[in-house]
């Protein structure tokens, strides 16, 4: 990739208990500490505990936004992109990934999962998603092995 940083769309549910909270500030860490920008849809829940954990690890965190104002992101969104598309946001999401890591869900991720695939994007697996073609990670630990293998294929020029 021509010096540009690797982007990794975190998706999950809008609103989520304290076990996949967790989770996915877990996730968040994970991508800030292999320097690569999470991207999400800047609201709460999974979003919201994703850019937590990688702003506590010194990453850059984007959020696309459903609606036209600002200050509708989360506290831990660097750069916020009112989208005014609602849901159909959710196509940028997906398409602006390198790669997707995907954490429990509904509807909302369901779509991004499936336009990440329409795009060719992988799609790690942390949701237990039963839909064709992820890369299914059992935890954290071999998320990360994952995900460090694409980055490392994506900066040497490949996907």
């Amino acid at each position: 990739m021509r010096n540009q940083k690797i982007t990794v769309s975190v998706v999950g549910a809008h609103s989520c208990g304290q076990k996949v909270a967790k989770l996915a500030g877990a996730v968040g860490r994970m991508v800030a500490e292999l320097d690569c920008v999470l991207v999400c849809g800047g609201l709460g829940g999974v979003m919201a505990e994703a850019c937590r954990g990688a702003k506590e690890a010194g990453g850059l965190t984007i959020g696309i936004l459903p609606g036209r104002e600002k200050t509708d992101a989360n506290p831990w969104v660097d750069i916020a992109l009112p989208s005014t598309i609602g849901f159909s946001r959710n196509v940028m999401i997906a398409a602006s990934a390198d790669v997707v890591v995907a954490l429990p869900g509904s509807y909302g991720t369901e779509s991004e999962i499936c336009y990440a695939r329409v795009y060719g994007r992988p799609v790690i697996n942390l949701g237990g998603w039963k839909i064709k073609g992820l890369l299914k990670a059992k935890n954290i630990s071999q998320a990360r092995k994952i995900l460090a293998r694409i980055v490392t294929q994506c900066a040497e020029g490949g996907k």
